[in-house]
């Protein structure tokens, strides 16, 4: 990739992580979007500051439960969609928008809320009969055992 397109997307990637930052203490302003752009930027922008994002001891976990599993935690799922419900009745009843906004501002809303409410919640369990199939797992068992079912040490 191309010099000038790594610093765009590093620079993008340092925007999201500085916006998802202040959602911290903002909390109208959502973390976990920002830092989920600023992790995929980095991907593309900066191998260094993706891994930095990734393993972050604050940040990081999340990431991981996001990028390994597609999971939103219930917290932020409840606090994503309350947050919404706020700014849209904020919107509602203090802005002098047309109709045709109110609609389209709820759409949207409703949009980004059954997104995160379809996601799980925690880390899906896995049947004892997925690892069966699973050419990674069988590998990993057999490395345990010596061939007669005897467990091995393994450093």
């Amino acid at each position: 990739m191309h010099f000038t397109i790594k610093v765009i997307y590093s620079l993008l990637g340092w925007l999201f992580f500085v916006t998802g930052v202040v959602g911290v203490f903002l909390p109208v302003l959502p973390t976990t979007p920002f830092m989920i752009l600023a992790l995929w930027m980095f991907s593309k922008g900066s191998e260094r500051f993706h891994r930095w994002l990734y393993h972050h001891r604050i940040f990081g976990p999340s990431l991981r439960k996001w990028q390994q599993d597609r999971v939103i935690p219930a917290r932020a799922k409840i606090l994503a969609v309350s947050m919404m419900i706020i700014s849209f009745t904020y919107v509602l009843l203090y802005r002098d928008v047309s109709w045709q906004m109110h609609v389209l501002i709820a759409i949207f809303m409703l949009m980004g809320a059954g997104y995160v409410l379809t996601k799980p919640s925690s880390v899906p369990e896995t049947d004892e009969g997925e690892s069966e199939n699973c050419p990674v797992l069988q590998g990993l068992k057999s490395m345990s055992t010596n061939g007669r079912g005897d467990k091995r040490h393994i450093p």
